[in-house]
């Protein structure tokens, strides 16, 4: 994959299994959001292919993205509705997927219990990581695709985070990710696949 006529990255392989976390990683400017967007079907390789169950992701595109969260560098939020509106907001959204949550536990499970009439500009840049976090588990989709979820994030913030990917691949959920950071998850990973000055 070539970025303004810079290669990136090229002859990448690597299969992901239920229950499993893998990061990618790599200096800043490697290709890690290029590779997860590709790994999301937003935008196309060069070459080769993405498959789900078998499948190349653009022939089992409804099925693969009925399984899909994925948390960009933006949070998925929007700024002038209050924190339980934008839940809200995203449960009707994924009425079909049965998704009956109670938003007062999901709060409280992300750390907003409290602000939920608070609008989300309001929030800060931590608190809004949260709340993108929060529309994620919503969805109660199998694969979490998460660009630097760790942003912003204090210690406490950070182990929240890592509890949620814990547990989810704990239900047999896979989790894809960008870290800067050290992880606590090295009982569910995958070796690291690394962008860049390797």
């Amino acid at each position: 994959m070539s970025r303004d006529d810079r290669p990136l990255f090229e002859d990448l392989s690597f299969t992901l299994k239920s229950g499993r976390v893998l990061q990618i990683e790599g200096p800043n400017g490697s290709g890690k959001t290029t590779l997860l967007r590709i790994m999301c079907g937003l935008i196309l390789a060069d070459q080769g292919d993405v498959e789900f169950n078998g499948q190349n992701i653009r022939s089992a595109r409804l099925e693969f993205q009925e399984q899909l969260a994925y948390l960009g560098h933006l949070h998925g939020i929007k700024d002038e509705l209050t924190v339980q509106e934008n839940l809200t907001f995203m449960q009707k959204l994924f009425a079909n997927h049965d998704s009956n949550h109670d938003l007062s536990t999901l709060l409280e499970t992300v750390g907003l219990a409290g602000f939920e009439f608070s609008p989300a500009r309001t929030l800060s840049a931590g608190q809004r990581r949260r709340l993108g976090i929060a529309r994620i588990l919503l969805s109660d989709a199998a694969i979490w695709v998460l660009d630097e979820p760790y942003t912003a994030m204090d210690r406490m913030g950070i182990k929240v985070v890592e509890s949620l990917i814990t547990a989810h691949c704990e239900r047999g959920g896979i989790a894809l990710l960008t870290s800067h950071q050290s992880m606590a998850l090295s009982h569910l990973s995958e070796p690291s696949v690394h962008l860049g000055g390797q």
